[in-house]
């Protein structure tokens, strides 16, 4: 990664420090978007050190609005401003974290309080201290190492029937996609809120995850503070509201279900995922999604048998709003072709 970082960084500095002329808007909008997707949500002030990102972008930003100025598309180089800005933003905030980190290390005598736990007991111990759910109890802990393939996927086709498709996982067939998931309501509005992991042991920031983990697109026009990043749980945000479905993060964590890689559980693997990402993770996610929302998943089977005794329309709001809305955090909602698949099975 730190190598990737320091020729991109290199690229960039052509670009636009080293260039006599005008550099282009274009490679430059490439060069941050590469320096963005390869940064990790939780950089480190060894890797900010080592690569110099910070001084560079800084320059850059100072550089784009001289060219700003006199260009003839302003809002461009506007745009690109603002996504350097963000990442700055974001890595002053990882730089602050590991700092408070540090510091809380002391305040406890030396319990290691950041990067993935050395076993049960520390793991165990950051829950505690942070008055989370232990839904097991002792905690399992999470897979681990997870190492992420440096090669994106083209984003997935999605057939007649909505079903979207991955090549490399053929299998894996939710019909939701995160923007359409998101847009609906989902997750009472709090999934990128602010929290503590005890899987890093580190503070996230809700805007920093929220803009690490999606496209901009997908969010575009959404109110973040009621649909994204609320402190509290609103059930009406919820399509299927007013309903309040899934567990706590404490509950998600002492199973061992999230990752450090992607610390907010498996919408922001499945969002990374959708965009391309690849990790030794996706099998692992890809099996949870298959038992819940799959051909043959709990919750999805459960929806289908309720709708097919009630002998009522495949979108009947009343017919298990709850189910309905977990599966919509898991990519799928009933469709009549699903209803009668799922008919042929009995």
């Amino acid at each position: 990664m730190i190598n990737k970082l320091k020729t991109l960084g290199k690229d960039l500095t052509k670009q636009v420090l080293e260039n006599e002329g005008d550099p282009s808007i274009d490679r430059c909008k490439d060069l941050v978007q590469a320096i963005k997707d390869t940064t990790p949500s939780n950089i480190s002030m060894e890797v900010m050190d080592e690569t110099k990102l910070g001084k560079l972008v800084t320059k850059s930003i100072k550089s784009f609005k001289r060219h700003q100025r006199t260009s003839k598309e302003p809002n461009d180089w506007q745009t690109l401003i603002d996504t350097c800005e963000m990442l700055l933003a974001g890595w002053k905030r990882s730089v602050q974290a590991e700092l408070d980190s540090k510091k809380q290390t002391d305040k406890f005598g030396g319990v290691d309080t950041s990067g993935f736990p050395k076993n049960v007991a520390v793991y165990k111990e950051r829950m505690v201290r942070h008055h989370k759910e232990l839904y097991k109890d002792p905690p399992v802990l999470p897979p681990h190492p997870i190492t992420i393939q440096e090669k994106w996927k083209d984003p997935p086709k999605r057939t007649k029937n909505g079903d979207y498709v991955f090549e490399d996982f053929a299998d894996f067939t939710p019909n939701r996609s995160p923007e359409e998931i998101l847009r609906a309501g989902s997750f009472g509005g709090t999934y990128f809120r602010s929290i503590h992991s005890a899987v890093t042991g580190l503070n996230h920031d809700g805007i920093k995850e929220l803009m690490d983990t999606v496209d901009p697109q997908w969010i575009e026009g959404l109110n973040k503070q009621t649909h994204l990043i609320s402190s509290s749980y609103r059930e009406e945000v919820n399509k299927y509201g007013p309903v309040k479905c899934g567990g706590s993060l404490g509950m998600w964590e002492s199973s061992g279900w999230i990752t450090y890689v992607d610390p907010y559980g498996w919408f922001q693997w499945y969002c990374r995922f959708f965009r391309g990402r690849r990790t030794s993770d996706d099998e692992r996610q890809i099996s949870r999604w298959a038992k819940s929302a799959g051909f043959k998943g709990r919750f999805r089977s459960q929806l289908c048998n309720k709708i097919l005794a009630a002998n009522t329309k495949f979108d009947d709001p009343k017919i298990s709003p709850v189910i309905r809305q977990n599966l919509l955090h898991w990519g799928f909602e009933v469709t009549p072709e699903y209803l009668e698949k799922n008919s042929k099975r009995k």
